[in-house]
């Protein structure tokens, strides 16, 4: 059973896998979204800030 984390109210029936990530997610929508656009490799690429520095997204 799937519950809110902040509400406790059960949402649905998932299963085993799918109800532990969202609890490691935290039922935050925009960590979803980056950990589903991360197997794409667009999110994750470093931006060169300065010559030699580079910085990954937060």
């Amino acid at each position: 059973m799937d519950h809110g984390q902040q509400t406790g109210k059960v949402r649905d029936v998932l299963c085993f896998s799918c109800n532990a990530a969202l609890g490691q997610f935290k039922d935050r929508p925009d960590v979803l979204r980056r950990a589903a656009e991360y197997p794409e490799g667009n999110v994750w690429k470093p931006t060169l800030v300065a010559p030699g520095v580079c910085q990954r997204p937060s």
